[in-house]
């Protein structure tokens, strides 16, 4: 298994810095990893560096208007993202937020993160159908920031395996939050994730 080719290596610190951004990259060049993952702050630092850019949209909280995920989107796309993580609005109407997004993506590869640890089993799956109707690419499971907060969060195998049994085999899911080991990355991707999200790529790798 080439784990390397499955991950999405992350930087989504408030502090981070253009030096961490431009290490970053240069560790996703040289262990192939799918892309990174970066603020919209970034994104055109990361572009050039010539690697795969993903940035995250509506982030970590997800609970502004879906005009503005939008606007973020077509910024993103504009400054040269490759994909797009938009964290859903929760209070809001899934499948029109997700069916803008699409829109405003042009294309680009979209994963919508659900935020599972706020979620019971049945609004879970619930919430992955609505994001695969709305025409997304992927379905993810966290940001993993409510952990700042005391809240239990991130990936688990247990929720890998329902949203994969949702959306069938053929729709992407990504696994984020938590995941630091290689163990913890194969568990994952064995439960049904094809893609990983960790700010832990080059230890996983070594």
């Amino acid at each position: 298994m080439n784990l390397n080719l499955l991950i999405d290596q992350t930087n989504l610190k408030p502090t981070a810095t253009a030096e961490e951004i431009k290490k970053l990259c240069a560790e996703a060049k040289k262990y192939q990893f799918w892309s990174v993952c970066v603020n919209p702050l970034w994104v055109k630092l990361a572009k050039k560096q010539g690697v795969r850019v993903c940035s995250v949209i509506g982030f970590p909280l997800g609970a502004n208007t879906a005009a503005i995920k939008v606007a973020e989107i077509k910024q993103a796309v504009k400054d040269g993202a490759d994909e797009l993580d938009m964290v859903i609005n929760q209070a809001g109407n899934i499948l029109q937020e997700v069916l803008a997004a699409v829109k405003a993506a042009e294309g680009r590869t979209l994963k919508i993160i659900i935020e599972t640890c706020y979620l019971t089993d049945k609004e879970k799956v619930l919430a992955a159908k609505l994001v695969k109707a709305g025409g997304a690419d992927f379905v993810k499971t966290s940001t993993g920031f409510p952990a700042s907060a005391g809240q239990v969060s991130g990936a688990t195998v247990e929720d890998v395996k329902l949203l994969r049994q949702a959306v069938g085999k053929d729709f992407g899911v990504k696994a984020s939050g938590g995941i630091k080991t290689k163990e913890q990355a194969e568990a994952m991707i064995k439960a049904g994730a094809n893609r990983i999200g960790t700010s832990s790529g080059v230890e996983i790798c070594r």
